[in-house]
């Protein structure tokens, strides 16, 4: 945790509200903890005063940055590993992530015995009652556009906590901590979570079909939105991309929607544009990150900061600082001569995005693709978009199924995705030859994509490439 980071949450500690209906819990126990979204819940509550501890199955960057700040965290799944702070039903408050598998035996302890037991969504959602609620809801970049909302707001010094789905380049943190007004929070439709929140600005960055264990059809996930939507507070406002069959206040890039990109140029490497609003044009804001994709989360930002009432001025300054999510088209070694970029890309349409940013920005450069499938029946259900969108990249290292909460599916394998890639420059391999098919490949950017393990991977292979790059 960098300087920046702890000094936040000192300044927070005194300042977060307890909320209504949380006051009474003074130890906080996770099962999962470790995860993305539970971690930035934890350290809520750390700065809010609270006893804080919890299970996850490995051990992991979070968890350790979790136990500097003095949180336990243990590894097996064994009720005699629960202190006896969190075995008082009177001040212990359990919250879980959906993830859990059925038969833990931790989570059905504390069910049976009469705890308070809460979804994650469930608790965030209670905070987010008590505060001005701005949410992000999308299949594809909340994270990225949550990350930098909160950026912005933080800039424009508002009182705002932000709980992010990665961990923020700006912050190195996945909560952004400077006061109690305002939350930002991704709304995930994964296990229609976000029906537990109550926003005063919403956004729908995408409803592309996903989530099919969970929905069955594309249908059921879209009026899933459409319910959302409806939770919005009485007197707010939704935001909608372009396109999308929902009324609202539009988005979208180079297009005529009420808040658009114009006048889009390329300047040293970063994006510089105009940003059209319903009352005026605003010119040249600055944005890093790659790809139209991304341009389009930070215009949304934008929207919906200045909605709230932040100055374009302060927006524009805070836009330019802004560096990134970890895992999200992230440079790992970046030089004439080798560029490695890793990216938590794991739907059709986000690896055509990832293609489509590492395009513009290496336009006649040989580009290998590392690919991780996440999820059995995602893999079933998307297989052709995913073959298609790897088919696009000049050659294609596939790795096995990364199953997660999944048990195998006949006939849905690796295997079976690489037969529909319909490129030659292909071959399925094991996560130990990344290094050496690098190697001996001549592409000049190399990307890692997928949100299962492949991303510990990462570390390894920047380090093998870094001294020869």
């Amino acid at each position: 945790m960098n300087k920046k980071d702890k000094k936040n949450i000192s300044i927070s500690k005194k300042a977060l509200p307890s909320g209504k209906g949380l006051g009474w819990a003074s130890n906080i126990y996770f099962i999962g903890i470790g995860g993305i979204g539970m971690s930035a819940l934890a350290r809520y509550f750390v700065a809010n005063g609270k006893q804080v501890a919890g299970y996850d199955k490995t051990p992991s960057d979070i968890t350790t940055s979790l136990q500097e700040l003095g949180v336990e965290v243990h590894f097996s799944d064994s009720i005699s590993e629960v202190k006896q702070e969190f075995l008082d039903k009177e001040t212990a408050l359990v919250v879980y992530t959906p993830a859990i598998p059925k038969d833990h035996s931790e989570l059905n302890y504390f069910r049976s015995n009469g705890f308070k037991v809460y979804k994650r969504s469930q608790i965030l959602g209670e905070i987010t009652k008590q505060t001005t609620c701005l949410a992000v809801a999308g299949t594809h970049g909340k994270t990225t556009t949550t990350s930098i909302l909160g950026h912005l707001l933080n800039e424009c010094n508002t009182p705002v906590t932000a709980f992010l789905g990665g961990i923020s380049e700006n912050y190195n943190s996945n909560l952004i901590l400077n006061g109690t007004e305002v939350t930002v929070v991704e709304a995930d439709e994964f296990d229609r979570s976000f029906l537990t929140l109550s926003p005063d600005l919403a956004c729908i960055t995408s409803m592309d079909a996903d989530h099919l264990d969970i929905y069955g059809d594309a249908n059921e996930l879209t009026k899933t939105f459409k319910a959302f939507s409806e939770c919005i507070k009485p007197h707010g406002k939704l935001f909608v991309k372009n396109g999308l069959p929902l009324k609202g206040i539009t988005y979208g890039v180079d297009d005529n929607a009420d808040y658009s990109a114009k006048n889009i140029r390329i300047v040293n490497g970063s994006y510089v544009f105009d940003l059209k609003t319903p009352n005026g044009t605003h010119k040249d804001f600055q944005f890093n990150l790659p790809g139209r994709h991304n341009l389009s989360n930070a215009i949304i930002a934008l929207a919906m900061a200045a909605d709230y009432g932040c100055p374009y001025n302060q927006l524009a300054k805070g836009l330019a600082s802004y560096k990134g999510v970890k895992r999200r088209f992230t440079y790992q070694i970046k030089t004439e001569d080798f560029v490695f970029i890793d990216d938590y890309a794991h739907h059709p349409e986000e690896i055509n995005a990832v293609h489509q940013a590492v395009r513009e920005m290496y336009p006649d450069k040989k580009v290998l693709a590392i690919f991780q499938p996440h999820l059995y029946s995602r893999t079933r259900d998307f297989v052709d978009g995913f073959a298609q969108s790897l088919s696009k990249f000049d050659e294609i290292l596939l790795l096995d199924i990364y199953p997660a909460r999944e048990l195998p599916i006949e006939g849905v394998t690796s295997e079976w995705l690489l037969s529909k890639i319909e490129n030659p420059n292909k071959k399925l391999i094991s996560k130990s030859a990344i290094i050496d098919e690098i190697k001996v490949s001549d592409a000049h950017v190399v990307l890692t994509i997928g949100a299962g393990d492949i991303g510990v991977e990462v570390k390894y292979i920047k380090e093998a490439f870094s001294i020869a790059s």
